[in-house]
Formats: structure tokens, sequence, C-alpha cells
């Protein structure tokens, strides 16, 4: 079979590296793949938002099966287009991806359906979300309505703050149109789980939990990130959490996206609060979690590729979908600078993996024989262990062996989590 992957981080590295195991599997494309990916997949420098190009793409080179992993593609209606063509693919329709697309749309779903989520009103105009911060209670969260590469939501401390982030997002535009229209929502408090699910609209399986650490700095300090690092299972996520959170949020979520004529099939990613009156839902990606992925599929015992074929068939309901009980971390290795200014372009070496071990390369491109880091998160080294605490130990020793000139990790990540399993 000859496999299509769109997208070009460690996301969607871990997705290659998982479907690869597939026998059945001869030739994996991706599109635009890294020079990481490299080594694991055939890259063409097609943009994951050209969708004339792909589409063109997958005429000319046969595919069989096509994963679209990023946001910007499904919400754009990339599976849409390639299903016309008569391209399977795994992940939403448009009408479904919206539930991402749009923060508008998936609030006032969750009150449509009564999903818990936190308190929040919509606005089209900075002056109306004006008057109405200046009465609000601090904390409070503003956010995009639209996509905004996951920095669309900021946490403000008082109304000066407020000001500056609604003259940034709907005056100033800089998540362009994605903040022409914005959301305020009262502040949640407990601690967060990622809740990755398979779904093909009518069963959802939902996959191992993780705890991703979104902060620069250690001790969750500094600027939001697009994750520093990831464990699995989260702790915090005990299995009578996990039966509310069917009952309360995962059903109530696919049934109501099929009851408005959005059926969702793909990977549809829960961002939880845990909170005093239960959990409540932060928001809902379309897709795989970046770096939630790289933790969770080591884990799937079961083969992904099939996984896929049965979410996109309909026929997830027939499979048996199974994970280790080993846990894993995640240690991603960035830019000195990342997220703002940063240097690229220096060499990296690698070790040899071990059984347990692997290295998604995100921010990578290759010169001659060379790999050079090319953006801000460069790599995520990952590691399994029988426990917590050794996947953590695991995950440290293999970046340990990794070497690049500028190279910035965080040192805590899995301490909350350890912290969360003592209690």
């Amino acid at each position: 079979m000859k496999i299509l992957v769109i997208g070009g981080g460690g996301r969607e590295h871990a997705v290659i590296k998982t479907i690869k195991k597939n026998p059945e599997v001869t030739t994996v494309y991706a599109l635009p793949g890294n020079g990481g990916i490299a080594a694991d997949a055939q890259c063409f420098p097609v943009k994951a938002t050209d969708l004339d190009g792909i589409c063109a793409f997958v005429k000319e080179h046969s595919v069989d099966f096509a994963v679209v992993t990023p946001d910007d593609p499904l919400v754009l209606g990339l599976v849409d287009r390639l299903e016309a063509l008569g391209v399977p693919c795994f992940g939403p329709k448009k009408d479904a991806a919206i539930i991402e697309g749009s923060k508008i749309f998936s609030k006032n779903f969750m009150k449509r359906h009564h999903i818990p989520t936190a308190a929040y009103e919509t606005f089209e105009s900075a002056e109306d979300a004006l008057n109405y911060l200046k009465n609000s209670r601090y904390p409070t969260v503003i956010k995009a309505d639209g996509l905004a590469l996951g920095k669309g939501a900021v946490i403000v401390g008082s109304f000066k703050e407020a000001e500056e982030t609604v003259k940034s997002m709907m005056v100033d535009k800089v998540f362009g149109t994605s903040g022409t229209k914005i959301v305020v929502e009262e502040f949640m408090e407990g601690p967060e789980v990622s809740v990755l699910s398979f779904t093909d609209g009518e069963t959802i399986v939902p996959m191992v939990s993780s705890m991703d650490h979104k902060r620069a700095q250690n001790g969750d300090m500094g600027l939001n990130t697009g994750g520093m690092g990831t464990v699995a299972p989260n702790p915090c996520y005990t299995k009578e959490i996990a039966k509310e959170c069917m009952e309360k949020i995962f059903l109530p979520t696919i049934r109501g996206l099929k009851e408005e004529g959005r059926t969702f099939q793909g990977c549809l990613y829960f961002g939880l609060m845990l909170t005093k009156e239960g959990p409540k839902v932060v928001e809902y990606n379309c897709r795989f979690g970046d770096p939630e992925t790289q933790v969770v599929l080591p884990l799937l015992k079961s083969d992904l590729l099939s996984v896929m074929r049965a979410v996109r068939d309909g026929k997830l309901g027939e499979m048996n979908v199974e994970f280790s009980e080993k846990y894993a971390c995640c240690v991603v290795m960035a830019s000195k600078g990342y997220p703002q200014k940063y240097d690229t372009g220096y060499e990296i070496s690698l070790p040899k993996t071990g059984e347990g071990e692997q290295i998604y390369i995100a921010g990578a491109k290759k010169e001659g024989d060379l790999l050079k880091t090319s953006g801000g998160r460069v790599l995520g080294a990952v590691a399994l262990g029988d426990t917590l605490y050794e996947a953590i130990q695991n995950a440290y020793a293999l970046s340990d062996k990794i070497h690049f000139a500028n190279a910035y990790r965080r040192d805590d990540i899995g301490a909350r989590a350890l912290k969360a399993e003592e209690k």
C-alpha cells in the first residue's frame, strides 16, 4: 500500500514510524515532511495547506490511503477533496473539523448538548468585549475564535492585560482573521488532561491519557509553547474520571456532532480540566495532539493503519484496540530562545535508539548527509518504562545522548505527574 501523511512535525514522524509497522505498507509519502522524517518516508515540498498541490500529488502517485494530521488542511476541507478523488482518508471532513476551527462553534455546541465547559461570552467587536471585561473577574481567559497555532488562548490577570490582548487579537490582527471574533471565558482550575480518541462517528475509543507541558521554562514558567514534553498515562485521570468523561463528554460529543449532520471520523482530541465540580472541556482538537501523539502511539499495541482504516470505514466497533500497560515520556529538545527568537542551522548528532526508545524529528533539514536544526522545537526524545519514574529517567538518558549547538530542554518534564502519583 502507498500511504500519504500530510504534515511535517514530530507528530507526523510518530504517525509514520507507527504506520510503517504494518507489513502491507510499501511506500510512505510525507507532504512536506522534514529532514528527519526523510529517513522513514519520501518527502516532497508540498505545503499542508496547498490543497490543489496535494490533490495533484495523489493523482500522480496513486495513493491508496491518506492520513491528514494538521488542523489547517482539515479545517480547509482537504479530506473532502481527497475522498472526492477516490482516496480514502483518516481525518474528519470540513463540517466536523469546525469543532476545532471555531471556538465559538465549539462553545455553543457544548451548550446545546449540555457538555460541561467553562462559562463564556462571545464578541465580534473590541468595544463590546472591553465593556464586558471592565466588570469581569480575573484571571479570565480570552480566546481567538479561529486557528492560531495553539497560541490563541491567553490567560489575563487584569483589565489592563485584557485590553492589550483584545487589541492585539481584534485590532492588530496578530492571528489574522482568526481573531476577528473572540471568546471570553471563566478561568478554570485543576489538573489538565489530554485524551486523544479514535472515533468513526458511532464508536469512540479513548487512547491512553497524557499530560502536556506547555510553558517554556522549568516549573511551568515562561511563555506558552507548542509543548515542551509529555508523559502518559496521566496519573490524575483515574478509572472513575474516565467513566464520567465517557458518559458526560465523549459520547455526548460524537452523538451531538452526528445529530447535527457533522459525523466525526478521525482522531478527536479532548483537552480536559479536572475541576472541583468535575471534568470540563477546555478545548477540542480535530486531530492528533503534538507532542501528546509522541507518547500515546508508542503505547499502542494494535496496528495503527488497521485502526485508521476501520475508523474511515465506520467499523471501529469491530476492532479490539489495545494499549500497553507501560508508561511513556517525551522530552522536547528545542532551539534556545524558542518560542521567540532563535538561531538554526546547527548539526544534529543522534544516537542509535534501543528497545522502548524513539526519536521523533520536528524541526530539521537535510544538508547533504548532515541533519541540521531548522525550527523552534527540533525533536522529541521518547522512552518507555515499567513505571512513570523509569520512563522519565529513560527519556532524559536518551536526550543526554542527542547533541546540537543551542539545544534547550526543560529538566522537569513529568515532575507534576510524579507528585500527582504520590497523592
